[in-house]
């Protein structure tokens, strides 16, 4: 991940270049290794670097060979040695960044490159060769990686683009988050939908293609996943695994445990290849120093957060002990969370309460990461929308009506989950990378028929024939209830574990206590005349009202406001207006059957 800041359309851009870096600058903490400039006729591109791949030389902008296309780029592009491959021999490369290849793919493909990537990425190209020059700015297919396009009445001409809101707020008086799947074209000013896949239908509020009629193919569904988490440890630096100890962080800790594992006996079998190519001669001494040169033995870490005894510190450490991780356990207090509470606000960007709930704790374990030297992590964003694991989905009246919610909860994933594994993970330059948004495995797990994904509550849920629960995530907790190899990925009392919000399992009072403290915070006469003070999305609560109120004591504009989105549970399925798992009664009546 990297933070990048562009402006083209402009005058005379050298004169603009002092603010532009700047502007830049609220951006270098997602990108604390480096800085880079490029100033072209009418363009300007900053990008703030985060090394995780090509660490020695992909400091961008990148320009192509010929220097008149000049590249930055937030993200990582899995698929980059295949690209290379596929350019054949005569293309030049001058650095071992994954995001070189864009620049060549542009040169053959034009802005149709971008549906041939395969990865999280939001990017900016120059294209000097033609005048005027011509901008083109990409986000991936979900929007896991963060983009904003902004507009000046006082420069009319001129288009503003930069990984976060508070790169633009002072300059732009209209702001959108850029949509995901999408490329603009500064040739002809067109924003289009370059990512089309079969479950996707049309982008008017509840529109979804063709209900699916597939049966779960438990295999593909294991073997998909898999493949997605293996092409995500592509890394040159440390990493490690976020684990909640809930189904869907604890299956990527378990995958990225196997293949870690196998990497380790890979490395070891190079090392004592190379011990025997030193020995091999009488008079060859074996150096340490030459032995350095080897590959480290690598070690799979894992890192949870909570309050004392919270369920996900417990659960977690039993999982991690199942895996054989070396495990990192944080413990917060309530009177912690509260105090961060304006410093996450600050770099969410967004005034929606689940989104802050959840990411107050990950933006403190973000900071204990970043301190060991770790810069990726692994995480389990997007089970819940694909799989329509959130509790709340067990009211829904019909398997269309269940389909349509999760092809609506994926399409906006980028305003709410994606937004905080990025936001909350960057405010300390930690890179989240989310296997469960693979292009192959939506493609797969989007398909399924969602009768097959519906579940229902408590003890009347039934079981398989296994005895396995038809409980929420069934299809996904039953392909990986067991293992080609014999080895089970994951202990039965996580695989089967019911599911708990982030903000939930880090500690129920974790809430409460923000609850509590909103109402010592907001008065009754404030809270009262809350609908004059915001006519638009007006808070409901005063937890809301505390969270809307910093946020616009840090970003006091309409524009500002207009980019953020409330994730609010479906009130027509009989859902409470709170977002937390436990409003929803499904919660209590699963515990309370519980044999």
């Amino acid at each position: 991940m990297c933070g990048i800041f562009a402006i083209h359309g402009i005058d005379q851009p050298a004169n603009h270049r002092t603010h532009a870096i700047a502007c830049s600058k609220k951006l270098r903490h997602r990108g604390p290794d480096w800085s880079g400039c490029y100033v072209g006729r009418e363009a300007i591109l900053v990008h703030e670097r985060l090394a995780i791949v090509g660490v020695d030389t992909g400091a961008q902008p990148l320009l192509s060979e010929d220097g008149k296309v000049i590249l930055a780029v937030n993200g990582e592009i899995y698929n980059h040695l295949a690209l290379r491959q596929s350019l054949g021999p005569n293309v030049k490369f001058k650095t071992h960044s994954d995001c070189e290849p864009i620049l060549a793919l542009y040169k053959k493909h034009d802005k149709e490159l971008c549906s041939l990537l395969d990865g999280m990425f939001s990017f900016v190209l120059l294209d000097e060769s033609v005048t005027p020059s011509r901008i083109i700015a990409a986000r991936d297919p979900i929007g896991i990686t963060t983009l904003y396009q902004g507009w000046s009445s006082k420069k009319p001409e001129a288009v503003y683009f930069a990984s976060e809101l508070k790169a633009l707020a002072n300059d732009c008086d209209k702001i959108i988050s850029f949509p995901p799947g999408h490329v603009y074209d500064s040739r002809d000013n067109s924003t289009t939908r370059y990512y089309k896949p079969s479950w996707w239908g049309g982008d008017l509020e509840g529109d979804a293609a063709t209900i699916p009629t597939t049966k779960a193919d438990l295999e593909l569904i294991r073997t998909t996943l898999e493949d997605a988490v293996r092409k995500r440890l592509m890394s040159e630096v440390p990493y490690g695994v976020l684990l909640s100890g809930g189904l869907d962080s604890s299956l990527i800790a378990s995958i990225s445990a196997r293949e870690t594992e196998k990497v380790a006996q890979a490395q070891y079998e190079l090392r004592q290849k190379k011990l025997k190519e030193l020995s091999s001669g009488p008079s060859t001494p074996v150096l340490a120093s030459e032995l350095t040169t080897v590959v480290a033995w690598p070690q799979l870490h894992s890192f949870s957060i909570g309050l004392e005894n919270s369920p996900d510190l417990i659960a977690a450490r039993k999982a991690a002990h199942f895996l054989g991780t070396v495990h990192h356990e944080y413990v917060f207090t309530v009177q912690e969370g509260i105090d961060a509470i304006p410093d996450v606000i600050y770099h969410l960007e967004t005034f929606d309460v689940t989104t802050v709930r959840a990411s107050t704790p990950m933006y403190l374990l973000s900071r204990k990461i970043k301190a060991m030297g770790v810069k990726m992590v692994l995480s389990g964003e997007g089970s819940d929308e694909i799989l329509g694991g959130y509790l709340y989905f067990h009211a829904a009246p019909d398997a269309k009506s269940f389909h349509q919610e999760c092809v609506k909860r994926v399409k906006n994933l980028h305003t709410a989950d994606c937004l905080r594994a990025n936001k909350s993970t960057m405010a300390w330059g930690l890179e989240a990378r989310v296997p469960f948004l693979d292009k192959t495995f939506l493609e797969v797990a989007m398909n399924v028929d969602p009768k097959e994904k519906m579940f229902s509550k408590g003890s009347s849920q039934g079981v398989d024939e296994d005895g396995c629960p038809r409980m929420e995530k069934y299809i996904l907790r039953k392909a990986f209830d067991c293992s080609p190899d014999g080895k089970p990925y994951l202990p039965r009392s996580i695989l089967w574990r019911q599911k708990e919000q982030f903000s939930d399992g880090v500690g129920y009072s974790w809430i409460d206590g923000i609850k509590d403290h909103a109402a010592t915070i907001v008065s009754n006469e404030a809270f009262a005349d809350r609908a004059s003070r915001w006519p638009d999305d007006t808070p409901d609560t005063k937890e809301a009202y505390y969270i809307r109120d910093i946020f616009e004591s840090l970003f006091p504009s309409e524009a500002a406001a207009s980019t953020a989105i409330r994730w609010i549970p479906r009130g027509d399925w009989g859902c409470a207006s709170d977002p937390s798992g436990r409003s929803v009664s499904i919660h209590t009546a699963a515990y309370d059957n519980t044999d």
